[in-house]
Formats: structure tokens, C-alpha cells, sequence
């Protein structure tokens, strides 16, 4: 799969990722291929999407800051949830991923 060169193979928290299985997320209505137990961060990474989220105020385009967890540059709306920090947040198959714009809307998915 050429997203692979892109892809991040070892984490410094989660470990290596040897794991050959894909499954499909869904990240703004558009259907892609992630890794079995990479992160949302890892996997929006590898197929060349690095903008999370938009500011509320400016409006302003944030991504993965801090990789950790700590800040919340990379929150996104994950099945309809709002501000989950995909740099700790792995992959489940049938995931729909949304851009947040400001502080995320409640979707109907809990």
C-alpha cells in the first residue's frame, strides 16, 4: 500500500506496529484504508491529511502538536463524539472521523 511510506511504524508510547490488517475509516464522507491499531493521527498522517481541526475564534487550521494526549491541537469528531485527541485514540473499523470546526456539535452517535 504506498500510504506505508508515510506510515508511523513505531510509536514511542504504543510500540511497534507489525500488524499486517486493515481497516476502512471513514474521515469526512470519503472511505480510507488504516492500519489495524494505529491511532486516527497515525492513520490521517499516512494518507496525507494533517488538518484535525478549525479554531473557533480565527478559524485557524490546528493538526498533531504534542503527539501525547496533552494538548488538544488534534481533537476531531469521532462518531459524533467531539474532542477526542486522535494522536491516543486508535483505529476501529467503520470509525467516521469529522473535521471539528470550533468546539464540535454533539452528533447523534454516542
Amino acid at each position: 500500500m504506498e500510504t506505508d511510506t508515510m506510515r508511523v511504524l513505531h510509536h514511542p508510547i504504543l510500540g511497534e506496529l507489525g500488524q499486517d490488517d486493515y481497516v476502512e475509516i471513514i474521515v469526512d464522507g470519503k472511505k480510507l484504508q488504516a492500519k489495524s491499531g494505529e491511532t486516527i493521527a497515525a492513520a490521517l498522517m499516512a494518507n496525507g491529511i494533517h488538518i484535525h481541526r478549525y479554531t473557533t475564534k480565527k478559524h485557524e487550521p490546528r493538526g498533531v502538536f504534542c503527539g501525547i494526549g496533552q494538548c488538544t491541537d488534534c481533537v476531531m469528531t469521532v462518531n459524533g463524539k467531539p474532542n477526542v485527541r486522535t494522536c491516543i485514540t486508535p483505529v476501529e473499523d467503520g470509525m467516521v472521523i469529522e473535521t471539528q470546526q470550533g468546539f464540535g456539535k454533539r452528533g447523534t452517535k454516542e
